[in-house]
């Protein structure tokens, strides 16, 4: 239930970008495309983005941690590639709105699992 749940806060988080961040785009016909997309970033973020953090470390340091942002957008980046071979319909043009994005969703989801009543700390 909780991991349905995540998803659909996920789901949320990705419909908010597209409203609300030129260059993030999704012209799928129904929600279930946009479900498929969470579950795809889902999926990115669990295996992607830690190998991708190990090897950016040093970069990471030196920035203070500020190139997490970019990390963040390359995997909406990879989530829109990933969904354009599957023809889900989610679009990002670039790296810009893909870190404005990341941001969006990141916010949304945090604000939507604190109203929700939960996190990632309850398992």
């Amino acid at each position: 239930m909780k991991l349905l749940l995540r998803l659909l806060v996920i789901a949320a988080s990705l419909f908010v970008a597209t409203r609300f961040v030129p260059g993030i785009s999704f012209t799928g016909d129904n929600y279930g495309a946009l479900l498929l997309v969470a579950v795809l970033f889902a999926v990115v973020n669990t295996i992607v983005k830690p190998i991708l953090k190990l090897f950016s470390l040093p970069v990471v340091l030196i920035t203070l941690g500020l190139f997490l942002f970019v990390i963040n957008g390359l995997m909406l980046l990879l989530t829109s590639f990933l969904a354009s071979r599957m023809s889900l319909g989610f679009h990002v043009d670039g790296i810009v709105p893909a870190i404005i994005g990341s941001l969006v969703v990141s916010i949304t989801a945090a604000l939507l699992n604190f109203a929700l009543g939960t996190s990632r700390d309850d398992d």
